[in-house]
């Protein structure tokens, strides 16, 4: 299954953009099309989502389907509908690390994807921790890391913006977008409530303390007023697990919910078979 919640903090979502902004905040398309340098307009209509996906390829509205480090011929709801839809589909390419799971067999196109123990990136779990995930093995026959295959497909369609030579060049960018969206997007939003992902903020304790490669060499991180602005591939390695928004910009109450630990049940002597 694919790292969901750190899909989510990239833009992999049909109504999210990187950095976790809104793509229907015109301000915030703005904002990261500006960051990006991006040649045309964001598309401001939300796409279509995982579990309408079925209807819109069986109504013509999808041609090409590409499906990534996911089976949803087995996980999706409406699964049979799925495996319907997907025969129908003008393109299908699945990029995975079996080479038989269900939605492979459905596939026109099959790119080799690293597993689990070959990939090296980041994940983010459900507390939004970013943690390092480190290869185990050395990747098999032609599999390659996902973001590798997507920068090749969109060099190969003439997009420019995709030169990555390592997973680290990527973090680096989502870190520097965490950190532009966060400072201009918090002017730019009508929520009362502050945007927290801003890694260049969030990285700053961490790796003071905890790797030892910076203090050996400060040429492995750059930093600007103690926010962090890159990684070298060292300090990347050698990065440990961070909880981003961990320092809150404004205190909040805590709210705490008082908790009776269990007692023991009494049973008079008199009725001993009694529950």
């Amino acid at each position: 299954q694919p790292n969901a919640m750190g899909g989510r903090e990239v833009g992999a979502l049909s109504n999210l953009l990187a950095a976790h902004l809104d793509l229907d905040n015109e301000q915030h398309r703005h904002l990261v099309a500006d960051f990006w340098q991006a040649p045309q307009p964001l598309a401001a209509e939300v796409g279509v989502k995982a579990c309408d996906a079925a209807d819109a390829i069986l109504d013509g509205r999808i041609k090409a389907i590409w499906i990534m480090a996911t089976n949803p011929v087995v996980s999706l709801p409406e699964a049979d509908k799925f495996r319907r839809a997907l025969a129908t589909c003008d393109l299908v390419i699945v990029s995975d690390c079996s080479v038989d799971s269900d939605t492979v067999k459905c596939a026109d196109i099959v790119l080799p994807a690293q597993g689990w123990g070959e990939k090296s990136g980041t994940v983010t779990n459900s507390e939004r921790r970013i943690s390092r995930q480190r290869a185990l093995m050395p990747a098999l026959g032609q599999a390659k890391p996902d973001w590798w295959i997507l920068s090749q497909v969109a060099k190969r369609m003439g997009l420019a913006g995709f030169d990555y030579q390592h997973a680290r060049d990527i973090f680096n960018e989502h870190i520097a977008l965490t950190a532009y969206g966060n400072d201009i997007s918090q002017a730019l939003s009508d929520s009362n409530q502050p945007r927290y992902l801003n890694l260049a903020k969030d990285l700053s304790p961490m790796v003071v303390g905890s790797i030892a490669l910076i203090e050996e060499s400060p040429n492995h991180l750059e930093q600007q007023n103690k926010d962090v602005v890159s990684f070298s591939r060292d300090a990347y390695d050698a990065m440990t697990p961070f909880q981003w928004g961990g320092a809150r910009i404004a205190p909040i109450k805590t709210r705490f919910i008082a908790i009776t630990p269990p007692s023991h049940a009494s049973i008079p002597n008199r009725h001993p078979r009694r529950l």
